[in-house]
């Protein structure tokens, strides 16, 4: 399993820039600032990756793990919708936290990107809210994620459970109109997934209170410490109604998490799916050595390969910027990152997840909260900064129990680097040098020669749908020949 040290060529971006308005330690990129573990790979980097800190431990004995979702105490409404999906037996994070959840209790849940956390949490809260119905600005459910992105994925998996218990669901993101999200809260909405600012700006102007808040989840919760939502998430938790149930899920738990843990919840349930690390055992990872001059040509060849990949490169100028190279040499790729606005990033991924776009270049924006079905390769064009951007990077794929491949081009200067972040997300990873049209490139990656027929950027869109069609005039059309009442004065 791989890691790999920051490319030289490109200033580092770590940000996931798309939550919302960030909070003052932010910097003038929109970032977060880079602490010595966010330096490049192997230049004052600490010994070894963040701590995590002593779990709490349980004072009321756990229910038992489940099967299958049949023997919850969920809605029978629920329970049919979840057949409807295919859904019957539960991955391990959800036989494990649904029943103590549904129960009532505080839950601490560890379980790297894609095992499952989302409906974890996401059944027990709709399971739990069903029947009740929320006052105008008064939401009784809240799930709180780092990014739109993310917010959005939740939104997407909770939807047709909420429908099928009539519950409302709204999504509070930033970089969408606040008007329109006003409104969803003063029409009345159970279940809000929302961005820690944009939802405070929402409390701000006095069209969302917290004090009926009764069950609350943080996803992603050390990206958001990561990421300097802290202060935020504190703010918005002193809000929400006291004695309430709270649910913490997370791909690691590391001391940034300990002061949300101590502070909110209550004789939790523990459960850990995955090692610390997060460490995905069902993916395959590669370091691909190679050398300055033949990355480029490289990384093309990997983008040309049969099937979807996604390029996770260090800055949006560097994302957009393959993204040209490649549609230069017709290769069918889309660029997201920060820069781009949320309807620009909304068709970029319907592209990408319609096979539209073969290539989705990226930065960390998307190393989060982005699932894609049969995605089987990730590419780190640029290293990440550290072992969580590469453990959640390489998590867009190998999902639900699916396999994958991640592999990191290093070049020399990133060596040493690399070794101590593999070591960091205590992975080994198989270790190849390579170079353009070789054997073992095409071996572990399906590169191809691109096919060389210069592309624009519409055509990597999918055709928009089509317009409704107008409805027929109800004035009927004014008979031939007829005479008018005026008369004509001679």
């Amino acid at each position: 399993m791989n890691h790999t040290a920051r490319s030289t060529t490109n200033p580092s971006h770590r940000a996931s820039a798309g939550a919302d308005r960030r909070p003052h330690r932010t910097n003038r990129r929109g970032g977060p600032p880079r602490s010595s573990q966010g330096a490049r790979a192997g230049k004052g980097r600490p010994s070894g990756p963040p701590k995590e800190f002593a779990l709490p431990v349980t004072r009321t004995a756990p229910l038992p793990a489940v099967e299958t979702f049949a023997g919850l105490e969920m809605p029978d409404r629920l329970k049919t919708a979840l057949r409807a999906h295919g859904m019957s037996a539960p991955f391990p994070i959800q036989a494990a936290t649904l029943p103590n959840a549904l129960a009532g209790r505080d839950v601490l849940g560890r379980g790297r990107t894609g095992s499952g956390k989302t409906l974890a949490f996401g059944l027990a809260l709709l399971a739990r809210t069903a029947g009740q119905r929320a006052a105008p600005r008064q939401p009784r459910s809240l799930v709180l994620v780092p990014t739109r992105e993310l917010a959005q994925q939740v939104t997407a998996a909770l939807s047709p459970y909420a429908r099928a218990l009539r519950l409302r669901l709204a999504t509070v993101v930033g970089g969408m109109p606040i008007g329109r999200q006003a409104r969803d809260l003063h029409n009345g909405s159970e279940v809000v997934v929302a961005t820690p600012g944009r939802l405070k700006d929402l409390l701000e102007r006095g069209d969302c209170r917290l004090d009926q808040v009764a069950i609350t989840v943080l996803d992603e919760a050390d990206q958001m410490a990561d990421m300097g939502f802290m202060p935020q998430v504190t703010h918005l938790l002193d809000q929400v109604r006291p004695g309430g149930q709270r649910l913490l899920f997370s791909a690691t738990l590391d001391r940034n998490v300990d002061l949300l843990v101590r502070r909110y919840l209550t004789d939790p349930v523990v459960h850990s799916v995955d090692p610390s690390a997060g460490a995905v055992t069902a993916m395959e990872h590669h370091l691909l050595h190679v050398h300055g001059a033949d990355k480029h040509a490289t990384t093309t060849e990997i983008a040309a390969r049969d099937g979807r990949v996604i390029m996770f490169l260090d800055t949006k100028h560097a994302a957009d910027r393959l993204t040209r190279d490649l549609l230069a040499v017709g290769v069918r790729a889309s660029a997201l990152h920060g820069g781009k606005s949320q309807s620009q990033r909304t068709r970029t991924l319907a592209g990408f997840k319609s096979g539209h776009t073969n290539v989705l270049v990226a930065t960390n924006v998307a190393a989060r909260g982005l699932h894609v079905d049969n995605l089987d390769l990730v590419v780190n064009v640029d290293p990440p900064s550290d072992h969580k951007d590469y453990l959640h990077r390489g998590g867009r794929t190998a999902r639900a129990g699916e396999s994958g491949t991640v592999v990191t081009l290093v070049l020399p200067g990133q060596r040493h680097g690399m070794k101590r972040l593999m070591s960091d997300a205590s992975i080994t990873a198989h270790q190849t040098r390579v170079r353009p049209g070789e054997a073992d490139l095409v071996r572990i990656t399906g590169a191809k020669v691109p096919p060389g027929t210069p592309l624009s950027a519409a055509d990597t869109e999918p055709p928009k749908p089509a317009a409704p069609a107008q409805r027929a005039r109800r004035n009927r059309p004014a008979r031939r020949g007829r005479r008018s009442s005026f008369k004509t004065v001679a």
